[in-house]
């Protein structure tokens, strides 16, 4: 009971966007380690909704075709809630809108992980992201739903990963925060990856998509002295598969959140930490996520 209350606090706590100091975190532990004795997990997992994922076809012209997901707590009339764009690899081009949630933040949702955000994942039907029709569907969005465009994030793994920093080279002050995952930048111009808290992430084993090309950004940025809001990872020995682990994990989430655009100066977080042994639990943990949701 004690984990399990504490796993719940550690969600709550996931979805705020400050820091408790741990004087102040054992006290709330308590809390809703009383809370979680008055109530039994399957009365709180029947309380729990994942939200709502809705596919949508041809409605932003000259674009792509996406899901879009808008969490359980989503009240347009209530508050704006975060942004966040997920950017897939190639594998899962095409026009089948099902297979954006083979793998990544959809698929993460729907495994039971809390995301307390919009959710846009589009679909590429083949070839490069183009970053003004990404641009195009932010816009779109912003339009229908209610959007804190001070907080829009992007990450993107593989095709997705280039798809990531083509975008925030092209629109780097629309962006609170990215992650690329073993990518690399197709843009002629890479200046505005200097413009956003960016974090590069890549296996050093990855036979998909070499490390150079996540290597090359780093080093322009280097050379420019554009390196104030970067992060970037080296995964010793990491696959290219092993990068798709990101997408379940607590910390990318935490990090990508705790930046948006109202910052001055605008800052990246460098407290937040993903180290190989959180990548080898996650999906431990995302098997506690699917058992709190069974009772849906």
């Amino acid at each position: 009971m004690i984990d399990y209350c504490s796993r719940i606090f550690h969600d709550m706590a996931a979805t705020t966007r400050f820091s408790l100091q741990p004087g102040c975190r054992r006290a709330l532990g308590v809390i809703v380690l009383l809370v979680g004795l008055m109530f039994s997990p399957m009365t709180i997992n029947a309380q729990l909704k994942k939200g709502t994922t809705t596919p949508k076809y041809n409605v932003v012209p000259d674009s792509y075709n996406f899901l879009i997901h808008t969490p359980a707590d989503y009240a347009p009339n209530d508050h704006k809630s975060p942004l966040v764009i997920f950017l897939h690899g190639r594998s899962l081009c095409g026009r089948n809108l099902n297979m954006v949630k083979k793998y990544g933040v959809i698929d993460a949702i729907e495994r039971g992980k809390i995301v307390p955000a919009i959710v846009l994942a589009p679909q590429n039907p083949g070839g490069a992201w183009n970053a003004r029709k990404i641009n195009d569907l932010i816009n779109w969005t912003a339009k229908h739903y209610a959007v804190d465009t001070t907080r829009i994030y992007v990450l993107g793994m593989s095709l997705g990963g280039y798809g990531t920093m083509d975008f925030v080279a092209a629109y780097p002050h629309r962006v609170a925060a990215a992650m690329a995952l073993c990518g690399g930048c197709y843009a002629k111009n890479m200046d505005g990856l200097g413009e956003a808290p960016l974090w590069i992430m890549h296996g050093t084993a990855d036979r998909a998509v070499p490390i150079s090309e996540s290597k090359r950004v780093v080093n322009y940025l280097k050379q420019k002295g554009k390196t104030n809001l970067l992060r970037y990872d080296w995964i010793s020995g990491g696959s290219h598969g092993l990068l798709a682990r990101l997408f379940y994990l607590q910390q990318t989430y935490d990090w990508l959140f705790c930046h948006d655009l109202r910052q001055k100066p605008r800052e990246v977080d460098r407290n937040f930490n993903i180290t190989q042994q959180d990548l080898k639990d996650v999906y431990s943990e995302l098997k506690w996520f699917k058992d709190m949701f069974e009772y849906d």
